[in-house]
C-alpha cells in the first residue's frame, strides 16, 4: 500500500462516548458530525493487541446511517492494517451472526453497527459496538479502554479509496486488505441446522395442521426469516410478515414486545389466528414468543426452553447450567434445582455471560428483556428461540399455551411483570433513585399490607471466573415470601432516562395460575408506588410499556 493513500486526520476529542451495556448509543445526528464516529473506531482500533493481519467482522442491522458507517469503518480497518474484514452482504449481518461468523472463522473480533430495539430513520438513533473473538461485547476492561482513549484522541487513518461495492458476493481489495463480501445468512443457517431437528419442524410446518407467523419489524432478521421458515422449512408464502429490513424500520419501533410489536399481535389475538407468533427485534439478538391468543412472558420462555432442552438435539445430552440477569424472574432457577444443575444471577447485560459460557458453567442464558440464547455464539439470539420453540412443539404436539400451563402445574408459576417508563428527565429519575436508597437502611422487617421486607440492597456481582466486580447494578427489595421489586435505570436509550420497574411473586396454587398479572401483583404495584412515588417523580400516571 503506498503510504500516501493513508490519510491522517487531525482530530479532537468528544465527550460521552463511554460505552454502555450495548457499545455507544446515540442519535444519527450525533453520528453524523464530522469526526464522530471515526474518533470512536481509532479508538477501538487504539484499544487492541496485535491486530495487523488480522480478520475482522463487520455487519449492521440496516438502519439509518448503516451504509455509510461500514464504508468508513473498512477504510479505517484498511488504514489501520487489518489484513481481511469479512462483510455482511448490503452491510447487513444479525448481531447472533456476527458472533456466528467471528467463532467460525476465529477472527480477531466484529464491529456490529446497530442500535438494537432503538428507533431508526434519519433522525432516530445508531450505535457501534465491538465484539472480541470469542463472539461477545467486550468486557468493562476493553470498553474502558476506549472510553479512554476517545478523552485523549488527536488523530485516525483512514484510506482515500472510492467505496466498495457491499452488494455483489465475493472478494476485492482496499488497500492491501482483502474485503470479503458474504452471505449474511448462510454461515448462520449452518450452525442453526446442526443444533435444531429441522426435518421435523419442516412436517410441523408442512402438514397443514399447524401455522405460525413471524414478524422481523422491517429489521434485520427478515433475509434470515424468508430463507430458513419459508424456502428451508417449507412454511407457506406470507409466514414472515414486515420481512423487507428498511433504514426506518417501516416508521415503527423494533423492540418485539406486546405494544411495539403490535401487528403480530393482532393477528395472534385475532380471528383465525395461527399457532405460534413470534417477532425479531432491530438486530435480530430478541424474541417475543406468542401461541394462539397467548403470550409467553420471556422469563417463563427461558425456564421452559431449559426444562425441555433434552428434546432439541443439540442440546440433547443435557445443561451445564443456567444464567438469568438480576431482574429476570426466579422461573429458571426452579428448572435448574428441579436438573440438579447451577443458576446465575448476573447484572443486566449479555457480556456477563460469556465467563460462564466460555468456562462451560452454564449453557443456556436469558434476561427479561426478550433475550436468550445458549453457549452456541456468545450473543442472545432471537431466532435461536424462536426453532428451539417449533423443536419443542413439533416433538411435544401441544399447543404453546398447553405447554407453559403444564410447566406452571410442575414449577408452579412466578408472577411477573416489566413497567417502562421511557424518556424520563434523567435528573427526576435520579432523584427517585436517591429517594429509594434513602429508605433502604430502615426497611429490613417493615410491612406493607401481606408483605414484610426481607431485604433491601443493591444489586452486586462477583464474576466467579475472573473476580471482576459490578456493583450497583440494580435496586431489589425482597419480601419474606419470596416476592420482590427490582427499580433501575437503562442504559440503552439515547433520550433521557427509563426507568424499569420490575415485579415478582410466586404462587403455588394452580387454581390462580390464570389470574391476570397485572391483577395478580396488584399489591406489589401499590408498593412500589408508595416506596418511590413514580407518579411525583416521573411526571406520569401510567408506564410507557407493561411486559
Amino acid at each position: 500500500m503506498s503510504i500516501q493513500s493513508i490519510q491522517t486526520i487531525s482530530t479532537q476529542p468528544f465527550s460521552g462516548q463511554k460505552p454502555g451495556t450495548s457499545g455507544l448509543r446515540k442519535s444519527v445526528p450525533t453520528f453524523q458530525q464530522p469526526h464522530y464516529l471515526q474518533n470512536f473506531v481509532q479508538s477501538i482500533f487504539d484499544s487492541l493487541e496485535d491486530y495487523q493481519g488480522q480478520t475482522l467482522v463487520v455487519g449492521g442491522d440496516g438502519r439509518y446511517f448503516n451504509r455509510d458507517a461500514t464504508q468508513i469503518i473498512l477504510k479505517m480497518a484498511a488504514a489501520n492494517g487489518f489484513g481481511r474484514v469479512k462483510v455482511g452482504q448490503h452491510g447487513i449481518l444479525s448481531t447472533p451472526a456476527t458472533s456466528c461468523v467471528i467463532r467460525k472463522y476465529n477472527a480477531l473480533g466484529g464491529i456490529i453497527l446497530s442500535a438494537s430495539h432503538n428507533p431508526g430513520g434519519s433522525n432516530g438513533d445508531f450505535g457501534i459496538k465491538y465484539n472480541t473473538g470469542n463472539g461477545g461485547p467486550a468486557p468493562e476492561k476493553v470498553t474502558e479502554a476506549m472510553f479512554a482513549r476517545s478523552k485523549t484522541i488527536t488523530e485516525y487513518k483512514i484510506l482515500a479509496a472510492a467505496d466498495v461495492d457491499l452488494d455483489t458476493l465475493g472478494e476485492l481489495t482496499l488497500g492491501d486488505m482483502v474485503v470479503e463480501v458474504i452471505d449474511s445468512v448462510a454461515d448462520y443457517q449452518e450452525l442453526m441446522e446442526s443444533l435444531f431437528d429441522f426435518d421435523r419442524i419442516r412436517t410441523l410446518l408442512t402438514d397443514g395442521g399447524f401455522r405460525m407467523c413471524m414478524d422481523s419489524l422491517h429489521a434485520v432478521t427478515g433475509p434470515y426469516a424468508y430463507a430458513i421458515f419459508e424456502q428451508r422449512l417449507g412454511a407457506p408464502a406470507g409466514t414472515v410478515q414486515n420481512g423487507v429490513p428498511l433504514e426506518d424500520f417501516g416508521g415503527g419501533h423494533p423492540d418485539p414486545n406486546l405494544v411495539y410489536a403490535h401487528d403480530l399481535v393482532d393477528v395472534l389475538f385475532g380471528e383465525n389466528a395461527p399457532d405460534f407468533g413470534a417477532a425479531s427485534d432491530g438486530d435480530g439478538d430478541r424474541n417475543m414468543i406468542l401461541g394462539h391468543h397467548f403470550f409467553v412472558n420471556p422469563s417463563d420462555s427461558l425456564a421452559i426452553l431449559a426444562a425441555n432442552a433434552k428434546l432439541v438435539p443439540g442440546y440433547k445430552d443435557g445443561l451445564a447450567g443456567i444464567a438469568r440477569s438480576m431482574p429476570t424472574s426466579a422461573a429458571a432457577d426452579r428448572v435448574a434445582a428441579r436438573l440438579g444443575i447451577a443458576c446465575f444471577e448476573t447484572p443486566t447485560g449479555w457480556k456477563f455471560f460469556g465467563n460462564l459460557l466460555d468456562a462451560g458453567k452454564a449453557t443456556l442464558c436469558g434476561e427479561e428483556s426478550f433475550g436468550t440464547g445458549s453457549n452456541h455464539i456468545r450473543e442472545k439470539d432471537g431466532l435461536w428461540a424462536v426453532l428451539f420453540w417449533l423443536n419443542i412443539l413439533a416433538v411435544r404436539q401441544q399447543s404453546v399455551e398447553a405447554i407453559v400451563q403444564e410447566h406452571w402445574q410442575i414449577y408452579g408459576r412466578n408472577f411477573y411483570s416489566r413497567h417502562d417508563y421511557e424518556g424520563v428527565d434523567s435528573d427526576r429519575a435520579q432523584a427517585l433513585v436517591d429517594h429509594v436508597h434513602a429508605q433502604m437502611p430502615t426497611l429490613k422487617g417493615k410491612t406493607f399490607g401481606a408483605y414484610e421486607v426481607d431485604y433491601a440492597d443493591d444489586f452486586g456481582y462477583t464474576d466467579p471466573i475472573d473476580g471482576s466486580i459490578s456493583k450497583n447494578q440494580g435496586i431489589r427489595i425482597g419480601f419474606t415470601d419470596g416476592s420482590r421489586l427490582v427499580l433501575r435505570l437503562s442504559g440503552t436509550g439515547t433520550q433521557g432516562a427509563t426507568l424499569r420497574l420490575y415485579l415478582e411473586s410466586y404462587e403455588p396454587n394452580i387454581a390462580k395460575h390464570t389470574l391476570d398479572p397485572q391483577v395478580a401483583l396488584g399489591g406489589l404495584i401499590e408498593i412500589a408506588e408508595e416506596l418511590a412515588q413514580i407518579k411525583s417523580f416521573t411526571g406520569m400516571d401510567k408506564p410507557t410499556v407493561i411486559t
